[in-house]
């Protein structure tokens, strides 16, 4: 069985040994620790190194440090996946809006985190889910404030980065074919890659988008201005995706 790699990024030993100490004895975990000092330079470095898969860092409340060094990893290093954990006592509304907007894929409060759903959580954002959406399903207020800063993207121009973390240049071109009409194993034709990582990415959209299908995935871009469908000469429709804080080409291409 593939093991995940855990790395636990704190300041403070205690707290790191803590959450080995729950970890270590389950099968399929590698547990790393990690100090990140000054700026979170030494951070930046192990996960380099490293390669964790996934990243439990420590939001610090009420200070909130925590949350620039999780968006700095979430966006550089997207194959490690940032869980963010928080001591705050209270359900707070707009801690976690700030962790959306990192980019972290799950947040947990301790108060309300048990050993067994805390490794359920890295299990599942090892393999490509969002708990975070749990998170915001159940707080109304926090889906209708994201939702808000999405429609207001386009509007103000501001870019997707200001939110959360985007689709990448990929997935916005494959998103543009799925809204011509295309199948999956048309656009793999025309992007000369396989039909499975056509639909891996598919799969990666409907995720990020929070999106029932792959026409609501298309609505929702639509409407957010992210991809742009026009007719052609022939009064075919033909799309042109528009990537807002897109990254680099190499890190779109998986």
């Amino acid at each position: 069985m593939r093991k995940i790699v855990v790395m636990i990024i704190d300041g403070e030993p205690f707290f790191r040994a803590g959450l080995r100490q729950a970890l270590s004895q389950q099968d399929g975990l590698e547990i790393l620790e990690c100090d990140p000092e000054e700026e979170g330079k030494t951070a930046i470095a192990q996960v380099t190194t490293s390669s964790p898969g996934v990243a439990l860092l420590d939001i610090s409340y009420p200070t909130l440090i925590g949350l620039d060094l999780g968006k700095r990893i979430a966006r550089s290093f997207p194959a490690t996946k940032v869980v963010m954990l928080s001591s705050n006592p209270n359900e707070d509304d707009d801690e976690l809006f700030e962790v959306i907007k990192s980019g972290a894929v799950a947040y947990l409060r301790s108060k309300d985190c048990t050993p067994t759903k805390l490794i359920e959580t890295i299990r599942r954002a090892s393999n490509g889910e969002y708990p975070i959406n749990d998170s915001v399903s159940s707080r109304p207020k926090v889906a209708w404030r994201v939702l808000r800063q999405f429609q207001d993207i386009a509007a103000m121009g501001m870019t997707i980065e200001d939110i959360t973390t985007p689709l990448t240049s990929k997935e916005v071109q494959i998103l543009t074919h799925i809204a011509e009409g295309n199948t999956n194993k048309r656009i793999a034709s025309l992007l000369g890659i396989s039909e499975q990582t056509i639909k891996n990415h598919v799969s990666a959209i409907l995720r990020k988008l929070n999106a029932n299908d792959r026409a609501h995935a298309v609505f929702l871009a639509l409407r957010n201005g992210w991809i742009v469908v026009e007719a052609d000469n022939n009064g075919k429709h033909r799309g042109e995706g528009i990537s807002l804080g897109s990254r680099p080409d190499s890190s779109s291409l998986g």
